[in-house]
């Protein structure tokens, strides 16, 4: 099983909202006992046997828009059929605070994920943490890479509690329908 969060690279970016993907796993991380730090197929993994399953956590270091990339080396490296994957990563496109599960669909607005399905296509399971919408001041891109507002902070911390709370249930029961049914 690969669990795969997106996000930048770097201190620059660590509390930004696109990092919610990296910010979710390293949650699921630290209640797996786990510290992403190892170096492989342009990611930073971690990687412990559950249930006589191996589970492999991982952070791609190749920045938001050529995710793909890693997304596509890890699948290889690990064997993994797209069944055994999933993505976890920020989205504009529902409420900030909020947190959906599919187990296939199209990339949308996210530049990450289209990179994702370009490479290996859209059968794969994603967990969306939602960010909302930014003011019409604020362009998009900006919006993205500028650090948590301070109205939201609660919000997304809570978030990603859930899904990391969710992710370490379907690790141990292997049900995606009922994570679904959880964080939906």
């Amino acid at each position: 099983m690969l669990i795969i969060g997106l996000g930048n690279p770097g201190k620059k970016y660590e509390n930004t909202y696109h990092n919610m993907g990296y910010k979710t796993v390293t949650a699921l991380a630290d209640k797996l006992g786990l510290v992403i730090d190892k170096k492989e197929c342009e990611a930073l993994t971690a990687s412990k046997y559950i249930g006589g399953r191996r589970v492999v956590l991982a952070l791609p270091t190749t920045y938001m828009n050529l995710s793909g990339e890693a997304v596509a080396l890890l699948m290889g490296r690990y064997k993994a059929e797209k069944d055994d994957v999933v993505i976890v990563y920020d989205d504009i496109d529902i409420p900030s605070g909020t947190v959906r599960a599919r187990k296939c669909g199209s990339a949308g607005s996210h530049n990450g994920m289209r990179d994702i399905v370009s490479r290996i296509g859209t059968e794969f399971k994603r967990i969306r943490i939602g960010v909302g919408r930014p003011p019409e001041s604020i362009p998009l891109i900006d919006f993205v890479l500028m650090n948590e507002l301070p109205p939201h902070k609660e919000g997304l911390a809570t978030a990603r509690e859930r899904a990391a709370d969710a992710l370490v249930k379907y690790i141990t029961d292997g049900d995606f329908d009922k994570l679904m049914r959880e964080l939906n």
